[in-house]
């Protein structure tokens, strides 16, 4: 049985499509979100209308305050962010530190492990729209977790709290985990494009809605045909976008 972590006080580090959301899957289940960083007037936008009350910090008072540290950046972003806060000794030891990048384990957060924090790479195997309706898609989601044994069942722990599937994917598995995400959310999405472009210019009203029964049912057969549990895909949009932040 996995063991629910106690209520923790999280900071969030990303204001995009993902951070905020999973942010209040969190305070959903009884953890205090003590900040979160948010840069542009959208970021800054959303996380009020998704976390409301909750204050806008910069990224060290939000690692100086947290005891579970959410970094939810473009994963080109990541690398030099985790560098630059150890450059100035700003992780705490016992401290968590969760990443959301497909692409990266916790290697990646060698410098604040080096730090004392506990590195964890969670990445929700969905696709976000930035609103509260994401927070409901969460509990369909399948979540790929990376993290050292002693603290795997923590990282577990939090999914199964956000409403989650866990799915321990090894350090070195990463890489081939992030191409299959990337090639089945470019391939939808370029498909999906493609086909209401053709239905758009033979005059077809809504093109999204007319081939959405279709796409649905193309995928789920797909599904079925690699998996006895196949998804329930009533919640496919024609448009969807890739988890990214900032």
């Amino acid at each position: 049985m996995t063991q629910r972590p106690g209520r923790l006080g999280v900071g969030i580090i990303g204001a995009g499509r993902v951070g905020p959301i999973l942010g209040a899957a969190l305070a959903g289940a009884g953890h205090a979100i003590v900040g979160i960083s948010a840069i542009s007037q959208e970021s800054r936008d959303r996380a009020e209308a998704i976390l409301p009350l909750v204050p806008i910090l910069t990224v060290p008072q939000i690692v100086e305050r947290s005891e579970l540290v959410i970094i939810a950046v473009p994963d080109a972003q990541l690398e030099s962010l985790i560098a630059g806060l150890a450059a100035t000794d700003t992780w705490q030891p016992g401290q968590l530190v969760l990443h959301t990048s497909a692409r990266f384990g916790t290697a990646v957060l060698a410098p604040a492990r080096a730090g004392g924090a506990i590195p964890l790479a969670i990445h929700p195997a969905m696709t976000f729209t930035g609103t509260s309706i994401d927070i409901a898609r969460l509990a369909d989601s399948y979540f790929a977790v990376t993290a050292p044994t002693p603290v795997l069942p923590i990282a577990q722990a939090l999914v199964v709290e956000m409403g989650g599937e866990p799915v321990v994917v090894s350090e070195g598995d990463r890489p081939s985990y992030a191409e299959a995400v990337e090639t089945a959310t470019a391939f939808s999405t370029a498909i999906v494009e493609q086909a209401t472009r053709i239905l758009e210019g033979i005059g077809i009203e809504r093109p999204g809605a007319v081939i959405a029964p279709l796409v649905r049912s193309a995928i789920e057969n797909a599904l079925a045909r690699t998996s006895p549990d196949t998804l329930d895909l009533s919640d496919f949009s024609p448009d969807p976008n890739y988890p990214e932040d900032e």
